[in-house]
């Protein structure tokens, strides 16, 4: 149903943003570095507590061909909030730690669950952590519980761990300008899955990186999944007021 993808879009989005100053990519030769340093610099860059910000969501599979707008505020580390519209509105959603809520005034419906949707969606195992950082730009997974080899590929840090798990493989390109991902993927070489997250650009805003475009692939076998999301404002460390309640009378459903 168009009214669940709309919401796992809507987890997903962020984007540019045109007020602030445009980062690129530097054409100067890439300097050596160890992983550790080069995860440390990532590890320590400056994130804001919180995000406010209006989107615009370009989803595409064998299906369908979809755009709307998505309103996202976020507490870092607590909380994700986010109102789609299309026209109307489409869905409001609360995502924490624990769980995912999300109701439709369309619909007159409502789900309560845990982050299975995403697999779904994605391929991959995904939490609120996990997600978090996607959005901002940074590693999906902990870059420091693995020892990390590195290569300079394209102007830019590969890294990737020594030891590959048995379920995936996983792979980092970090950007030797501010250290932020340049570019993310997940390879699943037994099921025929592959999950890309690119990141074309940045801006720099009150001293944050942050991700101007975001570009999501996934594809399985013959199925694909392709997300592009771009930021139409955004403004951080702002009171944010997230008001969500499920109305009473409405059918719970089960993804």
């Amino acid at each position: 149903m168009k009214l669940y993808r709309y919401l796992l879009v809507g987890l997903l989005a962020f984007g540019s943003c045109k007020s602030s100053r445009n980062v690129v990519k530097s054409t100067s030769e890439v300097a050596k570095m160890s992983s550790r340093k080069i995860i440390r610099k990532h590890n320590n860059l400056n994130f804001p507590k919180t995000v406010d910000a209006k989107l615009k969501v370009n989803y595409k599979d064998a299906n369908e061909n979809l755009g709307f707008s998505v309103k996202m505020k976020m507490i870092k580390d607590e909380v994700i909030w986010l109102k789609g519209t299309k026209l109307i509105t489409v869905f409001k959603a609360k995502i924490t730690p624990e769980k995912v809520s999300f109701y439709s005034p369309y619909k007159r419906n409502y789900f309560e669950g845990d982050f299975s949707m995403l697999k779904k969606l994605l391929g991959v195992d995904i939490n609120f952590t996990q997600l978090q950082n996607m959005l901002l730009g940074q590693a999906i997974y902990n870059l420091k519980k693995n020892k990390q080899e590195v290569e300079i590929i394209d102007q830019s840090y590969k890294l990737y761990p020594k030891n590959q798990t048995l379920l995936f493989d996983i792979f980092y390109h970090i950007s030797p300008k501010h250290f932020k991902l340049t570019k993310q993927y997940v390879l699943n070489p037994l099921k025929n899955q592959r999950l890309d997250v690119l990141y074309p650009n940045y801006i720099e805003k009150n001293n944050v990186f942050f991700p101007e475009k975001i570009q999501i692939r996934a594809t399985e076998k013959n199925k694909f999944t392709n997300i592009d999301l771009n930021l139409r404002s955004i403004e951080f460390n702002k009171n944010l007021e997230m008001p969500f309640k499920i109305p009473l009378g409405y059918k719970e459903i089960e993804l």
